[in-house]
């Protein structure tokens, strides 16, 4: 598969790894469609980025620039609400960018 298609798939996957719990906990629709479309959007970025470094670090970097916009509304009214947006955000952004790296060609 070619590194869009890569990108665009891994990162649908990312976005329903993100969202199962959100559901869980009863979270607006909104919430859930803003942290999917984060994902497919970071993964679109990283597959089109032409940054020379490391996959995983390329995943981590993107994924939080997308992130830092919502960030600023996620933690207006507790900044420790962005505690797990930001775990998150490492390990998928992580992964994301790993596997766009490898798989997409």
């Amino acid at each position: 598969m070619n590194k869009i298609q890569a990108g665009l798939i891994f990162g649908v996957i990312a976005g329903i790894i993100d969202i199962l719990p959100m559901i869980a906990m009863k979270l607006p629709l909104s919430a859930d469609l803003s942290a999917f479309s984060l994902w497919v959007i970071a993964g679109f970025f990283i597959a089109t980025s032409t940054l020379k470094i490391n996959g995983a670090l390329k995943g981590i970097f993107i994924s939080f620039l997308v992130l830092l916009p919502n960030a600023f509304l996620i933690g207006q009214n507790s900044i420790t609400d962005l505690i797990p947006v930001l775990v998150t955000t490492l390990i998928l952004g992580c992964i994301l960018g790993y596997l766009i790296g490898k798989y997409g060609k």
